[in-house]
């Protein structure tokens, strides 16, 4: 059984310690004899002492938490610009890590955390949730049965609102060093790495970003973007948190013989052309109308199962919940997590590649491997 510490008593922080602790059923009975929480920590003891108090045990600092034989691992629930210097300096305390979403916000930090993984030898994984949701694990099987044939095209929207407030309760959001980027880099970045994840990796960008409900704040609320995958298919992206008063998220992938449409958690529209003798698809298709997601009953199960498991935050325990059991998985096995450090950073290389067409106006290639950082991690076209 894996032992684990916490480190950053936010809000994500609070919930991978809630869920570590079992505080709610699910969670005690699948990480029974898999998991345990044994420790929070945050940059300050002052910090921690909020959630410690909470689960009964002592705040701590991060080096006090790095030098205990009995953790094992630890979740980096820091702000994002931290990721990769804490992270490192818990393999290099002997600990495997898990580090939230993006694995940091620069792509030299990202292969700094890398490199201290492979020369360490212990797990490195990073939280894209998005990916464990029923929803999304149908949507893959789908894609990878061929069911919706050749992909051409995918749609990621991302309508959010954030108040100012949101920015000032804290002096990390909304700023390039510890924030990375605003509202693709914390909010959108989820829905990039579930579109890659379902469509295939993106190659080229070409983008605009604007500040335009925030004044004040040194990075965007409103960013769109238009894709080009390895596949040849095209994408759109639109990352707001400007858009009040909010909506959910909107995945869609659309093939030349049937789409998908994920919004939040849920798989909502799922149609595909099923025919033994290869007849023509018809001129106009079906339109949209022949909506076959109730096909699905045991993702329907498990979505309404769903609908109930949610932290205070709000947050959906299930999809955390999952990652953690891989992460688990991986520690155990010696195998790689779903997500590990380099399909992070191939995430992170895209963002950055946004950020920099936007910055220069105009269409930018996504390195793969990130050598560099930041700006130069993406090529101009």
């Amino acid at each position: 059984m894996l032992s684990f510490g916490v480190i950053g008593c936010g809000s994500i922080g609070g919930l991978t310690s809630r869920l570590l602790s079992g505080r709610d059923e699910r969670s005690a009975t699948a990480f029974a004899g898999r998991a345990v929480l044994a420790g929070v920590a945050a940059r300050t003891r002052q910090s921690a002492k909020k959630l410690a108090d909470e689960l009964g045990l002592a705040a701590e600092g991060v080096s006090d938490l790095l030098r205990r034989p009995d953790i094992d691992a630890v979740c980096v629930c820091t702000p994002s610009g931290t990721h990769a210097d804490i992270a490192v300096r818990a393999l290099e305390a002997g600990k495997h890590v898990l580090v939230e979403k993006p694995i940091d916000v620069d792509c030299m930090a990202a292969d700094r955390l890398i490199a201290a993984s492979e020369r360490t030898g212990l797990t490195l994984g990073v939280i894209s949730q998005c990916r464990f949701t029923p929803a999304a694990m149908a949507a893959q099987r789908a894609i990878d049965s061929g069911a919706l044939g050749r992909i051409t095209s995918l749609l990621i929207e991302v309508p959010y609102w954030r108040s100012m407030s949101y920015y000032s309760a804290s002096d990390w959001r909304g700023t390039r060093s510890l924030d990375g980027g605003g509202a693709l880099a914390n909010q959108g970045v989820h829905y990039l790495d579930l579109a890659q994840w379902l469509g295939g990796p993106v190659t080229e960008v070409s983008a605009h970003s604007a500040v335009l409900a925030h004044e004040g704040i040194e990075v965007e609320d409103t960013i769109s973007a238009s894709l080009r995958l390895a596949n040849g298919a095209l994408g759109t992206l639109l990352a707001s948190t400007a858009a009040y008063p909010g909506r959910e998220s909107r995945v869609s992938v659309q093939g030349d013989r049937g789409s998908l449409v994920i919004e939040g958690d849920r798989l909502t529209y799922f149609h595909t052309f099923e025919d033994a003798q290869g007849s023509d698809v018809g001129a106009y298709g079906a339109y949209g109308q022949q909506n076959q997601v109730a096909r699905l009953t045991q993702l329907a199960a498990e979505q309404r199962a769903g609908d109930d498991d949610r932290d205070r935050t709000g947050q959906p325990r299930q999809p955390h919940r999952a990652q953690i059991l891989d992460f688990c998985r991986a520690v155990e096995t010696g195998e790689r997590p779903i997500v590990d450090g380099e399909s992070a950073r191939r995430t992170l290389a895209v963002v950055q590649a946004v950020y920099r067409s936007a910055r220069e106006r105009q269409p930018v290639r996504v390195a793969s491997p990130c050598l560099e950082g930041g700006a130069a991690s993406a090529g101009k076209v």
